[in-house]
């Protein structure tokens, strides 16, 4: 026998759905991510690009209104505050931000860590400012191995250079 009050009706458990984005996915890794090519690879994209439009509108201190004012006046087309909320609902997958608008927002705001995850999906990762620097410096570390082991193999083999008769 039931208690009293619950006439056998049970309320529905509503659980708040995980967002497509794992914000835990934002710092950054030297994990070589492995390129799209397999079909279903890139499955789930819009809504986790979805997601992370979400994520940096709710991050940013200013009001849709003034991201979609500084975005328009950026690209020099106009973008409203309605479009950025269609571009962040994930149940909205026929309102996709287009690229541009894309690289705008996250130029606007500063959100360069959200990009990261999205280009690792197709195999890209996102290398920023002096970090440009950092990764040409291994790229010269790895030349300078090169050139050691070459000298290295050639001192076997190499014998002093004689000329004129001595």
């Amino acid at each position: 026998m039931l208690p009293l009050g619950t006439a056998g009706a049970c309320a529905p458990v509503t659980r708040k759905r995980r967002p497509s984005f794992d914000s835990s996915q934002l710092g950054f890794s030297f994990e070589v991510p492995k390129p799209a090519t397999k079909p279903a690879d890139l499955a789930g994209l819009g809504a986790m690009t979805a997601a992370g439009v979400s994520m940096v509108l709710k991050g940013d201190p200013r009001s849709r209104q003034e991201i979609a004012g500084a975005m328009s006046a950026l690209l020099d087309e106009e973008v409203s505050a309605l479009m950025l909320d269609a571009y962040a609902s994930e149940a909205r997958g026929n309102h996709n931000i287009p690229f541009h608008r894309a690289l705008a927002l996250i130029a606007v705001t500063g959100r360069i860590d959200v990009i990261d995850p999205l280009m690792r999906r197709i195999g890209a990762a996102l290398v920023v400012g002096d970090e440009m620097i950092l990764t040409e410096m291994g790229n010269i570390d790895r030349q300078v191995a090169e050139l050691k082991a070459r000298q290295r193999m050639l001192a076997t083999i190499a014998k002093p250079m004689k000329r004129g008769g001595r």
